[in-house]
């Protein structure tokens, strides 16, 4: 089962490496704030993502399974892909949580993803591989993949204060 679950991440990776190799260095995303929900198949939450710098974002999830909570920070860069409603991104950030059976625990996270911008509607899809270091948990380690769907709030401007900052 861990070799399935290893090569399935290794196909993961080269797909998003692909994707690097065919990335623009042009748009990123288009919008500011954004919020929803996000799944790997076990764990259900939310997400919450603002953008704090052009192309560079802060995500906040809060984690739900039947045994578990967290709460998890990252902080992620956004480059364009074949168009600017599609994006590549990589992050890093932390997370602290609870087990019923086990106590508190907490960590690091990585994070690479991709994500399209639903033409016509306010949704952003995304699609990313999450993997983290744990401390106080019986795993050490994990490797989960999930989904989000949000819904843009704010949009964004072309104009205005950050706009100078568009080229970071």
């Amino acid at each position: 089962m861990k070799l399935l679950s290893s090569l399935y991440s290794l196909r993961i990776v080269s797909c998003l490496l692909l994707a690097v190799l065919l990335a623009r260095p042009a748009a990123a995303q288009k919008y500011r704030t954004a919020a929803g929900i996000r799944s790997d198949g076990t764990n259900y939450g939310i997400s919450i993502q603002q953008l704090i710098l052009p192309k560079t974002t802060i995500e906040g999830l809060g984690m739900f399974a039947p045994r578990e909570r967290s709460a998890t920070v990252l902080a992620e860069r956004h480059f364009g892909i074949l168009g600017p409603s599609l994006n590549y991104y990589f992050g890093a950030g932390g997370h602290f949580g609870n087990n019923r059976d086990t106590g508190n625990f907490w960590g690091f996270d990585g994070l690479a993803g991709i994500e399209y911008k639903i033409a016509f509607i306010p949704f952003v899809v995304s699609f990313d591989f999450k993997p983290t270091i744990e401390y106080g948990s019986a795993d050490w380690n994990r490797f989960p993949t999930a989904v989000s769907v949000r819904y843009i709030f704010l949009k964004k401007k072309k104009t205005g204060i950050f706009q100078v900052l568009d080229g970071l």
